[in-house]
């Protein structure tokens, strides 16, 4: 495309242009941004926006079936695909440190660009979800209005679970179950990434690329999503959760045997 064929209000703004590792730094922001911005607010939409809307039964009914989970699978799929699109021209569209660690071991990426990168995906996942908070901030206050149960700071863990993944309630608190499923659903994450840029194997044509690493990434939560919340991803969590922290979410507790808790309120995840 030339310049010519550009509208004048994008010329001269290509991240493109913005060489060097800044330039690749920069891309991660957005591409981890625009991942959480549309990813957390999927979840966001689900939990408190529908449900307060009068678009379910009640003002904090969610989830009624096994078939809502396809709106954050497919929500969280195509946030993916858009981050990709916005920063793979420029940096490959890490957007997730697992990914930029894994590229670093295996595919000759350069160690002194790790740091810079995981750096600028956190803070891309934490502006990320700060824009959520800020568009529902309104939605997310009814719903832990409305809500009965534990709360922090007026709080609910539903509320939280827009923000941070957590594993399900027959964990019991046990940490190597849900630890196992992270590292399942990671290595099919990077296997699955790894397959698609391969040009060895059958070649992705017409930039379709991202679009098929958003549909492994629905597959992975269609098919792993309940155990753990299919974070797959320590900028993804880790941002929003920070930002959750900041905002008054506090530090939440769910310990297995505290009533109104694991296996009573339900301290699992609702969402990636």
């Amino acid at each position: 495309m030339s310049d010519d064929t550009i509208p004048v209000l994008f010329r001269g703004w290509g991240l493109k242009r913005r060489s060097g590792l800044w330039g690749e730094c920069l891309a991660e922001f957005l591409g981890t941004f625009v991942l959480i911005a549309f990813g957390d607010g999927v979840v966001a939409m689900a939990v408190a926006a529908l449900p307060g809307s009068g678009r379910t039964e009640g003002p904090t009914t969610f989830f009624l079936g096994a078939g809502d989970w396809l709106l954050i699978t497919w929500g969280w799929a195509m946030a993916v695909v858009f981050g990709v699109y916005v920063a793979g021209g420029v940096s490959g569209a890490h957007l997730n440190p697992a990914v930029t660690l894994a590229f670093a071991v295996r595919r000759g990426f350069a160690w002194v660009k790790v740091l810079p990168y995981m750096i600028s995906q956190l803070l891309g996942a934490f502006v990320g979800a700060a824009l959520v908070l800020g568009v529902y901030a309104a939605a997310i206050g009814a719903f832990d209005m409305a809500s009965k149960g534990p709360k922090t700071n007026g709080h609910t863990l539903a509320s939280f679970s827009i923000f941070a993944t957590f594993p399900a309630p027959y964990y019991k608190g046990n940490m190597w179950g849900p630890l196992f499923d992270q590292i399942v659903g990671t290595m099919f994450l990077i296997l699955l990434i790894a397959a698609v840029i391969d040009l060895r194997n059958t070649a992705v044509k017409a930039n379709l690329g991202p679009l098929i690493i958003g549909f492994a990434v629905a597959a992975i939560g269609m098919s792993y999503g309940a155990n753990a919340g299919y974070a797959i991803n320590p900028a993804r969590d880790l941002g929003p959760r920070l930002l959750a922290w900041v905002a008054g979410w506090g530090t939440w507790q769910c310990p297995a045997t505290a009533p109104g808790s694991a296996g009573t309120y339900g301290c699992r995840s609702l969402g990636r």
